[in-house]
């Protein structure tokens, strides 16, 4: 919506816009009774706003699918967390920030990967997201290590990708903290030395 138009009439400048409260239950009420069980028709009412608002931004329900993968954190950029020389610790600080961004997001992740199933499109857009995350991996392992063969850091990155996107499935699942990678990771870094 641009400046000059005005907001819908259930707005007050202190509400989020439309959109995400649309966004918002749609998250919620996906999570809670699924994608497949739950009408627009909730959706609009837990978001406070015309059924028409709904497919006004989102023409159909999978669209609002579509765009919560959006909300996904994007993988940190692995230049952002390299430590000068230090393998170990790069990878350590990149753990620690992908933890962090994944758990802001614990709720929406799980309901994509359960949607993934059956619907083709969030397949493809959360295969998309893991190939971020085994590149933003390789950057790190390249930058950090400094390693010449590019066929032990592209596996090594796959195999760290695989490891961390497993950890936070099951992380999904269970309650409390999720497990140090402390080994996986002295495994990783003394086999790159």
């Amino acid at each position: 919506m641009s400046p000059a138009q005005p907001s819908p009439p259930d707005e007050t400048p202190e509400d989020p816009p439309a959109r995400a409260r649309i966004l918002d239950a749609a998250e919620a009420l996906f999570a809670e009774h699924g994608f497949d069980a739950t009408p627009t028709s909730r959706i609009a009412e837990r978001a406070g706003v015309p059924k028409g608002l709904v497919h006004y931004y989102f023409r159909r329900k999978l669209d609002l699918l579509e765009a919560l993968v959006e909300r996904l954190p994007h993988p940190v950029r692995g230049r952002d967390v390299l430590v000068s020389g230090d393998l170990a610790a790069s990878l350590d600080r990149l753990v620690g920030e992908l933890d962090r961004a994944l758990d802001s997001s614990a709720v929406v992740s799980h309901l994509l990967w359960r949607e993934a199933d059956t619907h083709p499109a969030i397949r493809d857009a959360l295969q998309r997201r893991c190939d971020e995350l085994v590149a933003t991996v390789h950057t790190v392992l390249e930058g950090a290590c400094g390693h010449r063969d590019r066929e032990a850091i592209r596996g090594a990155a796959r195999l760290l990708a695989a490891a961390i996107g497993h950890r936070q499935a099951v992380a999904r699942h269970a309650d409390g903290e999720r497990d140090a990678m402390g080994p996986e990771l002295a495994f990783l870094t003394a086999a790159l030395a």
